[in-house]
């Protein structure tokens, strides 16, 4: 399909796959760099680079490539399974695995783990990339999650999350020293206006609630703990950094030179809800990965 904008006076001197953001709010701008570096979109007849600046009156005319469905296999991969039955199972991730293939992702993912693993199948209304997820947690934090192996499991989870029935709460580490022992940020949040691959507290974004308590304060840094009431995507790592007390190591929302490398120190501790077959309540809890806890032996040692 191929569309044209003709660009206006508040357009002219603005990188073109930034302004094509704007212009395509629902894809990502590194997206929009693949569209550029194809072909696929021109101004006033010629192919340009991402960072051409537009001026006003240029025809821009782009065309959205289709996208190629992705063959989602079952991979025999580990697999920390901490609870199982014949309508769902609860994984504790590992920092690193992506929960889902996607375009960046067509391999390693916990969906081609769990597809090798559930020989039943797995739930089918979030698609075949989705393949019975319920809820998710990003690829650098590790923890608890539910996967819903029957269509009938994954809708009545879907009415918990939404309903806000499903507890629960995550450990962090934070920059700074938090004053108060307990705390709530209620701030919605959205894409980022200025870097779209963001997502930042934003006045027409989604309603979006944190609670958080201190379980131990260092010199310069703050080991909490906080539980979800909504689910918004990168929500504690927004609400932190939202309070100045962005998460330690988080490579999108904490300082440019991080005190770890190898992603925010953000675990998934505990998940309670109830057995959307059989009523029963269940309660899971993660222990604490090693390398958080190598975070807190070197917190230690400063103080």
């Amino acid at each position: 399909m191929m569309k044209q904008y003709r660009v206006q006076n508040d357009g002219s001197g603005k990188r073109i796959d930034k302004l094509l953001t704007f212009i395509e709010p629902n894809v990502s701008r590194s997206e929009i760099q693949s569209w550029i570096k194809q072909g696929h979109v021109t101004v006033n007849d010629s192919v340009v680079k991402a960072n051409y600046k537009c001026v006003e009156g240029d025809t821009i005319a782009w065309t959205i490539p289709e996208k190629q469905t992705l063959t989602i296999k079952a991979e025999h991969l580990p697999l920390e399974i901490v609870y199982e039955d014949d309508d769902i199972i609860v994984i504790n991730k590992p920092r690193g695995m992506v929960v889902h293939p996607s375009s960046g992702h067509t391999s390693g993912t916990l969906v081609n783990a769990l597809l090798y693993h559930c020989h039943s199948g797995l739930s089918t209304l979030s698609g075949e990339e989705r393949a019975g997820i319920v809820h998710r947690i990003d690829k650098d934090t590790s923890g608890l999650l539910v996967v819903a192996k029957t269509n009938e499991a994954h809708r009545e989870l879907q009415k918990q999350f939404k309903n806000r029935q499903v507890k629960r709460n995550y450990e962090a580490i934070v920059h700074g020293v938090i004053s108060h022992d307990h705390g709530l940020i209620d701030a919605p949040i959205g894409r980022d206006p200025k870097q779209r691959q963001n997502m930042a507290v934003v006045d027409d974004g989604r309603h979006a609630v944190t609670h958080f308590r201190v379980i131990k304060r260092y010199g310069e840094f703050t080991h909490i703990e906080c539980q979800l009431e909504t689910g918004r995507t990168h929500q504690i790592r927004v609400h932190m950094k939202y309070i100045n007390h962005p998460i330690v190591g988080d490579p999108k929302y904490g300082p440019r030179k991080p005190f770890v490398k190898f992603g925010q120190v953000l675990h998934a501790r505990s998940l309670e809800f109830t057995h959307p077959i059989t009523e029963e309540h269940l309660s899971f809890e993660s222990d604490l990965p090693g390398d958080f806890h190598g975070v807190l032996n070197r917190l230690n040692k400063m103080t």
